[in-house]
């Protein structure tokens, strides 16, 4: 985030006032970043899943991923995605009706309108034949959603069905001549049926009578007209084929549903808290209360969101942010629920309680994001509608045409008529997009990319340009020393510092080092702290400071074995003496790079200079080449001066950079962007980059270190703010466009073939029932596919 005023570069204000204002992911290290939330205290006291920059944490949305306010009632007929999408159609566009959400696990249906919009829309669903049950209490609710899918059979019962339809298949193959063994094939052909049908029946009488050809009503119509031509047995095999492909299907979907909370659901069900004696003992996560005291062992999971209050240790947080390594922490450090502490034991007070925790809240974005339909599953909804009515017509018109025109027997007519149905029912095509875009949605969230819907998903493909905001973005956005010069010697930076570049035969004063980092170490000043952890590894012990002062608005003073030091601005050092010819030259070049001066003074004049800097990313250089590589243009859009947003694009590769832009001045500059190159793609943290995440076609926040309004107007968060994750999503998102279109290519491929089979008279409903489930399962597998990419570098 950038601010667009800067204060003097050397206006080293150290008084208390001043620190209680300062932010170290500012801009200018002078002033607060607007929107900038990096103090611990700030972010603690608050308890609702935020955390300090360093943590890696995100404002989610609330853990309950149906809209707040809506109306809920469970539909015990929602079995799959094919009738929510007709319940969709029904209610979708009625006056008041604001938003839909499908819960398919549980069959409820929340509808987010005003009571009476509510009621016209649950009155016209059940006009249409769907059952409606209000859920009064929780524990339906828990109950529901918990259920086995309405009607449908469990496997031992379909694998019996599936016996008996093979039996009744045998038995006529055997004798088809015979009478007994034609009734005794009909008895187990209809005792098939009943076993594995009965609901498909209920449902498809249902939709014909109110004039829908869905499935249900396409396989009614098939098994009904073989029974009524004496094919019983070809009429068993189809209906139990078609529920063992339901429940596998079923399964398969819930898998893909199911795959981030499977991922992130590993909290413990107990942890040891602390009791009012002051004893440790083990308590159930359901009640601990936010601000309680619980304890985690190492190789244990820490149960609930937190900040260390006793205790160092090492985190692994690759369950929530897909961080390779084990992340170091210390008292004051936010933790997250379902992470691994890995060394020593620590004490954590709860600022979340459960169902409130990071995970809670990813799940729930997660699921949220799984109801937007991405631009792929519109298209194929469209086609589904249009489809299966057409090939219902194709299937009437080829029952009725070839007896009249061709000499086809009745029998043989209607046979290949009821082939067709088999064939045309839309179960793979239907069922592709969901399972590969929430497979897609899984992927991104194992690497710590949350990607707030289908859509977004797709469009991040079309992305040609990244806008990239400066501060907290392609920086750290904390200051860090970058030089330390001895005066009048020259340039010289310390060795120890990083980069290193030494002039030969120069070094900086050791006696000038200890010094600065003595005076440094009095202060709580963002530049202070910067320079005495740049200075830490200095050799040899630290003087002992005496009569400290903190000199408002110029720097400090301390009197070191006896003799007076300054460390601060150009005001305060020229009040110990005169200084060096050509030291504003010097001060005026390290300006030029963005960089705070300091000086440190003492009786026999200035001493040394040291520079602090918001320091580049080590991801952002990898970053913005590889975006190159992909034929992307890194833009860097900053609200600090032309100079110092130049000198630092060019420090991370990136060609074109733009300084001194208010928010506004930041939202056009998208907008002039997209003019040149097409869909772009906003990356920033703070409340000066909203408008520009919102302008462009893809907004992605930084999610450790910025504001809850970048966060929430931000359709992707990168979680772990680093950039890299930025070209990982484009290709997700071509990678998961490319299954996509593999899934319809398969489903309408292979009904393609077998409507070829069905016309020339080769194919048998069986054979259409397995094709359809073959379809269904190669689709489905196709989309699981895309889970791997969530654990690939």
């Amino acid at each position: 985030m950038d601010t667009r005023t800067r204060p003097a570069p050397h206006d080293h204000d150290h008084d208390h006032e001043h620190d209680q204002t300062h932010r170290h992911g500012s801009e200018s290290h002078g002033h607060p970043a607007p929107g900038k939330k990096h103090d611990h205290a700030h972010r603690h006291d608050h308890g609702h899943g935020h955390a300090d920059a360093c943590c890696g944490a995100t404002a989610l949305p609330p853990a309950s991923p149906a809209p707040a306010g809506g109306t809920r009632r469970r539909i015990p007929d929602m079995d799959c995605a094919v009738e929510a999408n007709e319940i969709r159609g029904l209610v979708e566009g009625l006056p008041g009706v604001n938003d839909l959400h499908f819960d398919l696990k549980a069959r409820v249906l929340t509808i987010s309108a005003d009571a009476e919009a509510a009621a016209q829309a649950f009155a016209r669903i059940e006009g249409a034949g769907f059952r409606t049950q209000a859920l009064d209490t929780e524990g339906e609710d828990g109950a529901a959603a918990h259920a086995p899918l309405s009607g449908q059979p469990g496997l031992p019962r379909l694998i019996a069905a599936l016996v008996l339809a093979l039996a009744a298949e045998a038995t006529a193959f055997a004798a088809p001549e015979g009478l007994v063994a034609q009734g005794l094939g009909m008895g187990m052909a209809a005792a098939a049926i009943a076993l594995s049908g009965f609901d498909v029946y209920r449902k498809g009488l249902v939709a014909l009578r109110h004039g829908r050809l869905n499935i249900n009503a396409l396989m009614t119509v098939a098994v009904t007209g073989a029974a009524l031509i004496g094919q019983w047995p070809e009429a068993a095999m189809v209906m139990a084929l078609y529920a063992i492909a339901e429940l596998i299907e079923a399964r398969a979907a819930e898998r893909a549903r199911g795959a981030i909370r499977d991922l992130l659901d590993t909290g413990p069900d107990q942890t040891l808290a602390r009791q009012a004696d002051g004893s440790w003992q083990p308590k159930a996560i359901g009640e601990i209360r936010v601000g309680d005291r619980i304890r985690t062992r190492p190789g244990e999971r820490i149960a609930l969101d937190g900040v260390i209050e006793a205790g160092q240790t090492s985190v692994d947080q690759a369950p929530i942010t897909g961080e390779s390594l084990p992340v170091d922490k210390i008292p004051g450090d936010t933790v997250f629920a379902g992470t691994i502490n890995t060394t020593a034991t620590i004490d954590v007070r709860v600022t979340s309680a459960t169902g409130d925790n990071l995970i809670d809240r990813i799940i729930a974005a997660v699921e949220q994001a799984q109801q937007a339909r991405a631009p792929t599953q519109r298209f194929v909804d469209r086609f589904a509608r249009i489809y299966t009515p057409a090939v219902f017509v194709i299937a009437l018109l080829a029952a009725i045409v070839p007896p009249l025109l061709l000499d086809w027997t009745w029998l043989d007519a209607i046979y290949k008529a009821l082939v067709l149905l088999v064939i045309a029912c839309p179960c793979a095509l239907v069922i592709a997009t969901p399972v590969t875009v929430v497979s897609g949605l899984t992927a991104a969230a194992r690497r710590g990319i949350l990607i707030k819907g289908g859509t977004f998903l797709e469009n991040l493909r079309r992305v040609r340009a990244v806008a990239l905001d400066k501060t907290g973005t392609v920086t750290t956005g904390a200051p860090a020393l970058v030089a330390f010069e001895s005066v009048p010697h020259g340039l010289a930076r310390d060795p120890l510092l990083a980069p290193a570049t030494v002039p030969s035969g120069e070094k900086p004063d050791a006696e000038s080092l200890r010094i600065a980092r003595a005076l440094a170490l009095q202060s709580d000043h963002p530049v202070s702290k910067a320079i005495a952890a740049g200075l830490a590894r200095a050799d040899g012990g630290l003087p002992e400071v005496t009569g400290f002062q903190a000199l408002a608005g110029r720097g400090v003073q301390g009197s070191i074995g006896g003799t007076d030091y300054v460390l601060g601005n150009l005001r305060l050092a020229q009040s110990f003496g005169p200084v060096p010819p050509g030291l504003a030259e010097r001060l005026a070049e390290h300006e030029r790079q963005g960089r705070t001066v300091t000086l440190l003074a003492g009786p026999q004049g200035v001493l040394a200079m040291l520079a602090v800097a918001d320091t580049i990313k080590a991801s952002s250089r990898e970053a913005v080449a590889t975006l190159k590589a992909m034929g992307v243009v890194p833009v860097m859009l900053s609200g600090d001066n032309t100079a110092t947003a130049r000198a630092i694009a060019a420090e991370a590769g990136i060609e074109d950079a733009r300084g001194d832009l208010l928010p506004e001045n930041k939202q056009q500059a998208i907008v002039d962007l997209q003019r040149q190159y097409g869909a772009t793609a906003m990356a920033g943290d703070g409340i000066n980059d909203a408008p520009a995440l919102a302008q462009a076609d893809i907004g992605v926040a930084m999610g450790a270190i910025g504001t809850d309004t970048a966060i929430e107007t931000a359709d992707v968060v990168l979680m772990t703010d680093d950039l890299r994750n930025i070209p990982l999503a484009i290709r997700l998102s071509h990678r998961t466009h490319g299954v996509l279109w593999q899934n319809i290519a398969l489903a309408l491929g292979i009904k393609a073939v077998f409507l070829g089979l069905a016309l020339a008279g080769s194919a048998t409903m069986w054979m259409a029932v397995f094709a359809d489930m073959g379809a269904s399962l190669l689709v489905v597998g196709n989309g699981l596919r895309l889970l791997r990419a969530g654990r690939t570098p």
